[in-house]
């Protein structure tokens, strides 16, 4: 039976779980399938390419291409997206560390055409609206690359973060101690997401009122 790109994407993100990316070559993915590595470029160019149709498949399932956004609710969905993102790559070993890099591939392109629409249609212009969703998108690949290296980390560290003792002195990092201590991922990932869709939301009101009010601040 010929192999299946598919069948490639899949073996490659089981071994990614296995292996971490340093341990994911195109010989020992090749190995695994049983072939020869020539014959894994019938289905991508070189790893940059399979890096991307990884990085599409760990999403699929959370963000199907199929969905349409709509420019009355826009925070609501640029949130939800960027929460599935989120939990999408912490559930694969250097998830995060994949996706960094990637370009849309032919099949997401239609989705990201559909985001902009209906970000056009709450008042930003497309360059705009462009450089919102690559704003939410880079910063939820920062944000899970430090939280999967902490993570990672937390077991060899053995002993407590920042001990009580160490911040006695430090009376302003005592008060924010248990955000120095990451020990609330879901609410400070949430805490910045929110920042940043609020500027976002001053910016549609600035071109809104540079375009004569021909868009609407929602």
């Amino acid at each position: 039976m010929a192999l299946q790109r598919d069948e490639v994407v899949r073996t490659a993100l089981r071994l990614l779980n296995e292996e971490g990316i340093e341990g994911l070559t195109t010989r020992r993915l090749a190995r695994e399938l049983g072939v020869q590595s020539p014959a894994l470029y019938w289905h991508f160019k070189n790893k940059r390419e399979l890096l991307d149709l990884m990085a599409e498949a760990m999403l699929a399932e959370a963000l199907p291409p199929d969905r349409e956004p709509g420019p009355e609710h826009w925070p609501d969905w640029i949130a939800a997206d960027a929460r599935a993102k989120r939990h999408a790559l912490l559930a694969y070993r250097d998830g995060a560390r994949v996706h960094a890099g990637t370009l849309p591939t032919a099949d997401e392109l239609p989705a990201v055409e559909a985001q902009l629409r209906a970000l056009c249609g709450a008042g930003l212009r497309p360059r705009t609206a462009l450089r919102l969703l690559l704003t939410v998108d880079r910063y939820i690949m920062g944000w899970v690359t430090e939280e999967q290296a902490w993570r990672h980390g937390a077991a060899d560290r053995g002993h407590e973060v920042f001990p009580d003792e160490a911040l006695s002195r430090l009376p302003l990092l005592s008060e924010a101690a248990e955000v120095l201590r990451m020990t609330d991922h879901d609410a400070d990932f949430d805490y910045g997401l929110r920042v940043l869709i609020e500027g976002f939301r001053a910016e549609i009101a600035r071109e809104a009122a540079e375009t004569g009010g021909g868009g609407q601040a929602r």
